[in-house]
């Protein structure tokens, strides 16, 4: 479970608090997740492929946290992102699928029937999630997951060129078109806090997700 308060800027601003929080639980600031240093990670074909196993199973299925944020948010301002995020999705989605397969069969170890049954829970709580009836919670859960792909998207890519795969720029929205969105929803104090809870989840599942994929890189190379 993620400890860490909700930031909060002078003015309450919605896409800071949001940002903040990326920065703060995000890939990128997860250890065993982190590409900008020599990464045990990376360095690791068997890593790569467990990696790429179990992020199949979180986000490789259709509808995702996307698809489903779409059929759940009935504010204009958002229709434009969330095409083209759940059509930018798609084409990720069939990219990691494809990283996966390359990748090879899941690197054999102890718990495996755990480990599957764990990031298996992960998803459904994602689903349930993303189908929230409390208004900019899957919004808020959408707008995490695309400002944390980025971060994830390096890992897929790191695997991608391992196994002879050249990647494609990604088409997701951007990070400034996100949070500029973040912002025109979080309007008001009651959708502010449903968009943080939706991002704070999202993010603890994909904290969840690394934790595991490190306890299991250690359990196979002990140190």
């Amino acid at each position: 479970m993620m400890n860490t308060a909700v930031p909060r800027s002078s003015d309450d601003d919605i896409s800071e608090i949001i940002a903040a929080l990326v920065a703060a639980d995000g890939t990128a600031a997860h250890v065993y997740a982190a590409v900008a240093q020599p990464s045990v990670l990376i360095s690791s074909l068997p890593n790569l492929a467990d990696a790429a196993h179990y992020l199949c199973i979180l986000h490789g299925r259709h509808p995702g946290v996307i698809d489903h944020a779409a059929t759940r948010t009935a504010d204009n301002a958002a229709r434009p992102w969330l095409l083209q995020a759940a059509n930018a999705f798609a084409t990720e989605r069939a990219f990691l699928t494809q990283v996966t397969v390359a990748a090879g069969p899941v690197p054999s170890t102890t718990g495996q029937d755990q480990c599957d049954a764990t990031v298996l829970q992960q998803r459904h709580a994602l689903d349930m999630l993303a189908q929230s009836d409390r208004r900019g919670c899957a919004m808020g859960a959408a707008i995490a997951l695309v400002l944390d792909w980025r971060a994830i998207r390096k890992i897929l890519e790191a695997a991608a060129l391992r196994v002879g795969i050249q990647p494609h720029p990604s088409m997701l929205p951007s990070s400034s078109a996100t949070l500029a969105l973040a912002k025109e929803l979080g309007a008001d104090e009651h959708s502010t806090r449903a968009l943080t809870f939706g991002a704070r989840q999202l993010l603890g599942q994909h904290r969840g997700l690394w934790d595991l994929l490190q306890a299991r890189a250690s359990v196979r190379n002990p140190a």
